[in-house]
């Protein structure tokens, strides 16, 4: 027997605004429905793609350190690059440029409240590299 990823949970000071930043980084739409007793909003994973909801609590207390797991996104219908531009004027920060000549890499940035997350090469663009 497994289970399954049912939710990604972001801790966060404001989980309204840090839902707002991942609603445009990742085109899902913020919901709550009103019956937590804290503020909590979700990003539900499209239908049928098997995928894990985003959840954004509150909690009192700032992020720290490093964080221990994080995103990696994949651009749909833009290049890597354009999609680095896009995040960081939504309000992103960059942590770390990995990107190589050759055109392979990634690039580090933080969400608004300094969690890490990863912009890798979209599909076309390792399909035109090989991998």
């Amino acid at each position: 027997m497994s289970s399954i990823v049912r939710s990604i949970t972001f801790d966060c000071i404001d989980p309204l605004a840090l839902a707002g930043f991942w609603c445009e980084a990742t085109g899902r739409t913020v919901y709550n429905d009103g019956t937590q007793s804290e503020p909590e909003y979700l990003l539900a994973a499209p239908e049928g793609t098997g995928g894990a909801n985003l959840l954004f609590i509150a909690v009192p207390e700032g992020k720290t350190t490093k964080n221990r797991i994080h995103l990696d996104l994949q651009p749909a219908d833009r290049s890597r690059d354009e999609e680095v531009i896009r995040l960081l004027a939504l309000g992103a920060t960059l942590l770390d440029d990995q990107r190589r000549p050759d055109g392979t890499g990634w690039v580090v940035l933080a969400d608004p409240e300094g969690n890490e997350l990863c912009v890798e090469r979209s599909a076309a663009e390792r399909a035109s590299t090989g991998g």
